[in-house]
């Protein structure tokens, strides 16, 4: 769990890179609102439309090579897109970056559930791991940005390209000794993995559109400076850290479902709590409570989703890891269009209602009828199947 807590970490700091750096392309490029909102859907697009092939792969097969690449794509595409002259190559290069994501996430969930066993609170470190790369982005980046301008993306090149080596050595070491632990046994039960999915996209486009206009929002409605506003930024995604441990602790303890139904249910007056404040200082502490009541259900759905698929981990971790989580950007140009019109409050206004959506949702969940059962097996070659081909009778 600390290799895979560890490589979720480096892979979702360029996910938190994204967010941090929109504001300078604003400031300094001068893009628009709408822009840069297409600057998060193109990291979006490319993380979250291959997440399903790549999980119907990665069920089948090791493909050792696919999650140390990604992490090293991840990096080289956002590091280059600050250096890059025009709209149209900074767009491409997020959209690389983003697939490098989508390589990342498939094979590490499922790795990561076979370290995690039936624990939840395990889960919650290896999702805790993505929570603390999208937190130290923010606080890393902002004040390089702040100092040498959007062009010091570049700096953060190499930490992707060293966890990519570091991720393909661990690989090779464990080949021939890894001990499999088996997740829970069942059957499929895709309908309530699709209801699980709808949550998880109300839940993307909040944190998404937090992510993207939280700084904004900071700068541009309460008149704060650009470095208050990426601390509002770390604030949020900071919060989301403890959420994503606590959600794994109550999990274990109370049950997923409630969990997940808590987590919606507490959103609402966070959000609006903090859209009530005015003071730019006193909004602060409000920023770190969305954040960490909006991240409570994150490692509970990632877990649950693999418990309502449990033939398929790695299809179930690249649909909640990537393709539900990303399919937020998808709807940040139609919050661009309201931030061009209301400004930045406008857009978080709107955010504060999508909870109703994600409460209502969430009443279709039901615990798994199963309980975890660990077994020993061995991991098998790169051209072997990693697991039951799908249709494949769960054992």
């Amino acid at each position: 769990m600390r290799v895979w807590a560890t490589a979720h970490a480096v892979d979702d700091f360029y996910q938190g890179l994204v967010p941090a750096a929109v504001p300078y392309f604003v400031l300094e490029r001068h893009f628009s609102y709408v822009e840069a909102s297409g600057l998060a859907l193109a990291a979006t697009l490319g993380s979250a439309l291959p997440q399903v092939p790549i999980g119907l792969l990665a069920d089948r097969h090791r493909l050792r090579w696919m999650a140390p690449l990604g992490i090293s794509l991840a990096g080289v595409g956002t590091g280059l897109s600050g250096l890059a002259p025009a709209y149209p190559v900074v767009f491409a290069l997020l959209l690389l970056a983003g697939v490098g994501i989508a390589m990342f996430h498939p094979p590490a969930g499922r790795d990561a559930r076979r370290a995690a066993g039936g624990s939840a609170t395990a889960m919650s470190y290896f999702a805790a791991g993505g929570s603390v790369g999208f937190f130290v982005g923010p606080a890393l980046v902002t004040p390089a940005l702040d100092r040498l301008g959007i062009g010091a993306t570049a700096l953060f090149i190499p930490p992707a390209v060293l966890m990519g080596f570091v991720l393909l050595r661990h690989h090779t070491r464990t080949a021939d000794t890894a001990v499999r632990k088996a997740g829970p046994h069942g059957k499929d039960q895709p309908g309530r993995f699709a209801a699980l999915t709808a949550v998880e996209v109300a839940r993307s486009t909040i944190s998404t559109g937090l992510n993207t206009f939280i700084s904004l929002y900071w700068i541009r409605h309460l008149g704060a400076g650009s470095g208050l506003g990426g601390t509002a930024l770390t604030l949020e995604l900071g919060g989301g850290v403890l959420g994503t441990l606590l959600g794994g602790r109550l999990a274990d303890r109370i049950g997923m479902v409630r969990t997940v139904q808590i987590g919606n249910a507490a959103m609402l007056p966070a959000l609006w709590a903090m859209l009530a404040c005015d003071d730019k200082y006193a909004a602060l502490p409000l920023a770190l409570l969305v954040g960490l009541v909006s991240n409570i259900p994150f490692a509970v759905l990632i877990k649950l989703g693999q418990d309502y698929l449990p033939s398929r981990p790695g299809t179930a971790a690249g649909v909640t890891l990537g393709l539900a989580v990303s399919a937020g950007g998808l709807f940040m140009p139609l919050l661009g269009l309201v931030a061009s019109h209301h400004g930045p409050r406008g857009a978080l206004v709107v955010l504060a209602a999508v909870p109703v959506l994600a409460i209502l949702l969430s009443t279709a969940l039901r615990e798994p009828a199963h309980e975890p059962a660990n077994e020993p097996a061995h991991e098998p070659d790169p051209g072997e199947p990693a697991g039951p081909a799908p249709g494949a009778a769960p054992r």
